[in-house]
C-alpha cells in the first residue's frame, strides 16, 4: 500500500492539454502527460482532459489510489461565450410597488447580450415581470412554462434587492426544478446591488449551463471510471478551485481559468512575491501582476460589458512563440495575432534545414477575413514553413540548447534570410525587427498593468512561463532594462498552478458604515461558501477588505481540501532572508537590517535618505510586503491597538491642509492581513478587531505601517 499523496493539475491550452502530477509532500513533479487539445472532439476539450490525465498516470506508474487531489482549468465557459454556444435565457424579474416596480421591471429586462463585435454571436433573452405580492410556486411555474414555450432553455430569477432576501428567487428555482429546467438565482451569483448588472451576470451564467453540464458530466464520469475517489475540482478565474458540484451552479466563475492557472503557478510553485508574470504560449501571451504575494483581481468583461464576476486581472496579448510575421516589401508590419498552427504551417525553427531549399517569400491569408500579408516561406518541391517569434529568437541565439522552444538555428536563418533580402536587411536586422515588434505589443500591456497597480519600475521583475518563454521574455526584458527569470518547468507552469491551487470564495456586499456585526456575518457567509466549494473548515483563512469610496465590503476565504498542501522547502535562514530583501531593494546585504522577527516572519529595513524602505519576508523566503517608507513594531493581540494609534500619527503625511493617512498590515500567525485604504482610524480598529477577536490576547503579532504620498 502506497503512502504517496499525489496532486494532479490539468491545464487546457489552445494547442496542448497538459496534466502534471505533484507529490504533495515534496512538491516534486512525478509525472507529466500531454496531448493535443481536443477542440474538434464530440466531447469537446473534456476528452483531452481525460486523455492527458490517463497518460500522466499510465506513463509514470502512478496508482489511482495515490491521487488525493485532482483539478483542471477549463476553456469551456470562455469558448461557449466566444463561439455563441449558449442557451436562450428567460429572465423573471421581480419587484413591488408602483415606482419601484416600474424600475425593477425595466432594470431586470436585460436585452440580448452581444458576444462579439459583429453581433452575430449573442445570448438571446426573453423577459417577464412578476409582482412580489403574486409570487408563488404555481404562479412562477406558469411563467416558466410560458418562457419554455418561447424557446428558453434556462431561466434567471432576479429580484430587486434580492441580495437582502433571496426567498422569491429560490421559489422560482424550485418551480424550475419541478419542470426540469435550470434556474440561476441572481443573488447566488453576486451579492452586490445593481439590478441590471447582477441580472446580466446571472444571464451569462445561465446561458452556459447546458454546455458546462455536458463537460462536467463526461469529465467526472471518466475520472471515476479511472478509479479516482478524490473530489474533482475546477479552476476558477480568480485563481482558486471549487468542487464540481459548485461549478454546476456557478460555471461563470470558471471564465479565464486558463490564464489564472499560470499566475497561481508562479505564486505557489515559484514563490513569486512581486512581479509581472508572463506566460508565453504558441498563440498568445498571458500577462498578470503579483504584488505583495497576491495576484491582482478585477471584474471580468464579456461582450464589452463589465460583470460582477471576479477573475485574475490577466491581459491576453496576441503575440507568442508561434506568432507569424506580417510584412510588405519594405518593413515588418506586425507580429501576430495569427500563429503557425492556425495557418497549419511548421515553424522554420523546427524544420530540417535540408527541406529549406531555394526559399522564397509568399504572402498568405491564414483565415478568411485576415490580411493577406502574413509571411510563409515556399521551398523547392512546394514545401512551406513559416517564420515565427521562436524562429527569430533562435536565429539570434537567444533561445539556448536545452530550452523548451530551442530549434535549429540554421533552418531559422535560411528562412529569415529570404524575407531579409526582400526588406533589404541582414538576417540579424530582420530577426531583431520581428522581436522588437512582438516585444512592443507586450510592453504596452506591462506598462498599463504597472501603472494600474502602482508598481514602482525599480520593483518590477518579469517572470516567464510557458513553452515560448525563452523566445520572447529575454528580449522584452532587455528592451525594458528590467531583470527577468524563466520559471523552473516553465512549459507546464499552468498545470502546476492548477495542482497547487487552494479553494477560494468571495462574498462582496455594499454596506455603508459597516458595523462589527456586519463583518461577523460576512465572515460566516464566506466561510460557509468555501466549505461548500470543497475546503475543510479548519484550513480556511479570511481576509476582509473595505472600499470606502464604493462602500463595498469584500470577504475572501481561502482554504485547502482534505489534503493540506505542505511546502517542505527548507526554511530561509536570516542570511538567506537578508539577501532576498537586499536583492528586492537593490542594495548590498550590509545596508539591510532586521527590524523585528518572530517564528513566521522577518521584517527588514534599509535607510534611503529620510525614508526607511521595508520588506517583510516569511520563513519560506517569500516577500509578503514591500513598501518604500515605513516602520514595523512587534506587539501582541491585546496591546496592538495602542501601537496602531501611535504609528497612525507618526506615519501620517501632511500636505498643506491635507492629511494623507498611512496603510497598515498585520502579520498574525503565518498570514499577512492587508489593511490598505482604510478611511479612518475607527474603521481600521473595527476591521482589525474582526480578526483579533479570534485570537488569544497574548498572541504575538507584527504591525507594519507605511507612509503614503500624493
Amino acid at each position: 500500500m502506497t503512502n504517496r499523496k499525489i496532486r494532479v493539475g490539468i491545464d487546457v491550452g489552445g494547442t496542448h492539454t497538459k496534466a502534471v502530477a505533484v507529490d504533495d509532500a515534496t512538491y516534486e513533479i512525478v509525472g507529466i502527460g500531454s496531448v493535443k487539445t481536443t477542440h474538434e472532439s464530440e466531447l469537446g476539450v473534456s476528452e483531452g482532459v481525460v486523455e492527458s490525465f490517463k497518460k500522466c498516470l499510465g506513463d509514470n506508474n502512478i496508482s489511482p489510489d495515490e491521487v488525493t487531489f485532482i483539478a483542471h482549468s477549463t476553456t469551456q465557459a470562455t469558448n461557449a461565450l466566444l463561439e455563441g454556444d449558449v442557451a436562450k435565457t428567460g429572465i423573471i424579474g421581480m419587484g413591488k410597488g408602483v415606482i419601484s416596480g416600474f424600475l425593477s421591471n425595466m432594470q431586470s429586462n436585460v436585452k440580448n447580450i452581444n458576444l462579439d463585435n459583429s453581433g452575430r454571436r449573442k445570448i438571446i433573452t426573453a423577459h417577464r415581470y412578476m409582482d412580489l405580492k403574486k409570487i408563488s410556486k404555481e404562479a412562477a411555474g406558469k411563467v416558466i412554462d410560458d418562457l419554455k414555450a418561447e424557446g428558453c432553455g434556462v431561466i434567471v430569477a432576479s429580484k430587486a434587492f434580492g441580495v437582502d432576501d433571496i426567498e422569491e428567487e429560490l421559489i422560482v428555482k424550485e418551480a424550475g426544478k419541478e419542470r426540469g429546467i435550470e434556474v440561476t438565482a441572481a443573488a447566488d451569483i453576486s451579492k452586490l446591488y445593481g439590478l441590471t448588472r447582477r441580472t446580466r451576470t446571472a444571464v451569462i451564467n445561465a446561458s452556459i449551463l447546458p454546455k458546462m453540464f455536458e463537460t462536467a458530466d463526461s469529465t467526472e464520469s471518466a475520472v471515476r471510471k479511472a478509479g479516482i475517489k478524490a473530489p474533482l475540482m475546477i479552476m476558477r478565474g480568480d485563481g482558486g478551485v471549487m468542487d464540481i458540484e459548485e461549478m454546476r451552479k456557478r460555471p461563470v466563475l470558471t471564465m479565464l481559468s486558463g490564464p489564472a492557472a499560470s499566475t497561481v503557478g508562479a505564486l505557489m510553485y515559484l514563490r513569486v512575491s512581486n512581479g509581472i508574470f508572463f506566460e508565453v504560449g504558441g498563440t498568445s501571451t498571458d500577462i498578470g501582476v503579483i504584488k505583495n504575494g497576491r495576484p491582482m483581481i478585477d471584474y471580468s468583461v464579456v461582450g464589452g460589458q463589465s460583470t460582477l464576476i471576479h477573475s485574475l486581472d490577466v491581459h491576453v496579448s496576441g503575440v507568442a512563440g508561434g506568432s507569424m510575421v506580417r510584412a510588405d516589401n519594405n518593413r515588418i508590419i506586425h507580429v501576430g495575432p495569427r500563429s503557425a498552427h492556425i495557418a497549419n504551417l511548421p515553424y522554420s525553427a523546427f524544420t530540417d534545414p535540408g527541406k529549406i531549399v531555394n526559399p522564397k517569400v509568399v504572402r498568405i491569408q491564414p483565415l478568411e477575413g485576415d490580411p493577406e500579408d502574413y509571411i510563409a516561406i515556399e521551398c523547392d518541391g512546394g514545401f512551406r514553413c513559416t517564420i515565427t517569434v521562436t524562429c527569430a529568437a533562435t536565429a539570434l541565439g537567444i533561445v539556448k540548447p536545452g530550452d523548451f522552444s530551442y530549434g535549429n538555428p540554421e533552418s531559422s536563418k535560411k528562412a529569415i534570410e529570404a524575407l531579409a533580402k526582400e526588406l533589404k536587411m541582414s538576417v540579424e536586422e530582420c530577426a531583431t525587427a520581428i522581436l522588437n515588434n512582438g516585444a512592443d505589443t507586450c510592453i504596452a500591456v506591462i506598462e498599463e498593468l504597472a501603472d494600474k497597480y502602482k508598481i514602482e519600475r525599480d520593483q518590477i521583475t518579469l517572470i516567464g512561463g510557458g513553452g515560448g518563454a525563452t523566445a520572447l521574455l529575454p528580449f522584452t526584458a532587455n528592451k525594458m532594462n528590467l531583470p527577468y527569470q524563466i520559471a523552473k518547468n516553465a512549459e507546464v507552469i499552468s498545470s502546476i498552478g492548477v495542482a497547487l491551487a487552494l479553494v477560494r470564495d468571495v462574498v462582496e456586499r455594499v454596506i455603508p458604515s459597516p458595523t462589527p456585526q456586519d463583518l461577523a456575518e460576512i465572515r460566516t457567509e464566506v466561510t460557509d461558501m468555501a466549505i461548500k466549494s470543497g475546503a475543510t473548515a479548519e484550513s480556511i483563512e479570511i481576509q476582509i477588505e473595505i472600499d470606502s469610496q464604493t462602500s463595498k465590503v469584500r470577504a475572501i476565504a481561502t482554504g485547502s481540501t482534505e489534503i493540506q498542501t505542505q511546502d517542505l522547502s527548507k526554511k530561509a535562514t536570516m542570511e538567506e532572508a537578508t539577501k532576498i530583501a537586499a536583492d528586492s531593494m537593490r542594495v548590498e546585504a550590509k545596508q539591510v537590517n532586521c527590524i523585528v522577527q518572530n517564528e513566521n516572519f522577518y521584517v527588514f529595513g534599509s535607510q534611503k535618505g529620510r525614508k526607511q524602505e521595508i520588506r517583510v519576508v516569511d520563513k519560506k523566503g517569500i516577500i509578503k510586503i514591500q513598501r518604500s517608507d515605513g516602520n514595523a513594531v512587534e506587539s501582541t493581540t491585546g496591546s496592538v491597538r495602542s501601537v496602531v494609534d501611535k504609528l497612525w500619527e507618526e506615519l501620517s503625511v501632511y500636505k498643506s491642509d491635507i492629511k494623507i493617512t498611512p496603510d497598515f498590515y498585520l502579520c498574525i500567525g503565518p498570514k499577512v492581513i492587508d489593511y490598505e485604504g482604510m478611511s479612518g482610524l475607527d474603521q481600521l480598529h473595527m476591521v482589525m478587531d474582526s480578526e483579533l477577536m479570534t485570537r488569544a490576547s497574548g498572541d504575538s503579532v507584527i504591525l507594519i505601517g507605511a507612509k503614503n504620498d500624493m
